[in-house]
């Protein structure tokens, strides 16, 4: 599996997300669209983003009744997005029935790749086990989430760089690793607990690193993305 980065685009709105995408000259990386893109703009900027020739992870998470879910994605799949999300704290059922939604809703050729949300990145240890009521150690919670997705037939899960290997040794190779929490060496945590660097998650076992702030910020942000997609394939 070819490893990529997934930009965030975390913006407010459509005119500052294409100004972003137009500084990329024509090339096309695979680009992430989260809640406040989509809430702001609504499907259509899936559909103009998809037209421009992105691949698209839709991260909405959802996570409700497992007809309601079912009905969600096959609503998603007919926008053409590549990848998208659920939680897995939803439980087997409902990953199950968010599967039948995505194949209802499109072709067989065509059905987006299924991921379920572990734990937040901004989760730790801590707070997983006092404010949320899980027991157990954190790593071990996420591989069991990880194994429950996989038995439930998703393609993978987002999870933390830091669980990747884990979760790759439990659930094989071929199950995907979509890990956001990723930092250029010395930047800023700010709301994340669980983070690594580029190089580190491609040493680990991740298969796709989620970016966003550190790129979308960035200076020069075609410049933050090659050096991050260089460090993730280099392991340097």
């Amino acid at each position: 599996m070819a490893k990529e980065v997934i930009i965030a685009l975390d913006f407010p709105g459509k005119k500052e997300t294409l100004d972003f995408l137009d500084k990329f000259d024509g090339r096309k990386p695979f680009v992430k669209i989260g809640m406040e893109l989509f809430y702001a703009e609504g499907p259509d900027i899936v559909r103009d983003i998809k037209k421009r020739g992105h691949r698209i992870f839709l991260d909405l998470k959802l996570h409700d009744i497992p007809n309601t879910v079912k009905s969600a994605m096959k609503v998603l799949a007919g926008l053409g997005v590549d990848m998208t999300n659920v939680h897995v704290a939803g439980t087997k059922m409902m990953m199950q029935w968010a599967l039948e939604g995505l194949n209802a809703g499109t072709d067989s050729k065509n059905v987006p790749m299924l991921i379920g949300v572990t734990q937040l990145t901004s989760t730790d240890q801590k707070r997983m086990n006092e404010e949320i009521l899980i027991p157990g150690d954190i790593n071990d919670v996420v591989v069991n989430y990880a194994l429950t997705a996989k038995n439930a037939g998703l393609a993978g899960v987002v999870c933390s760089p830091l669980e990747a290997g884990a979760i790759k040794q439990t659930c094989g190779e071929d199950f995907v690793t979509v890990t956001p929490g990723i930092r250029f060496g010395g930047a800023m945590i700010c709301d994340q607990s669980r983070i690594t660097t580029p190089a580190k998650a491609a040493k680990i076992g991740s298969d796709y690193i989620v970016m966003g702030r550190p790129i979308t910020q960035a200076q020069d942000p075609v410049s933050a993305y090659d050096r991050a997609m260089n460090e993730f394939l280099t392991g340097k």
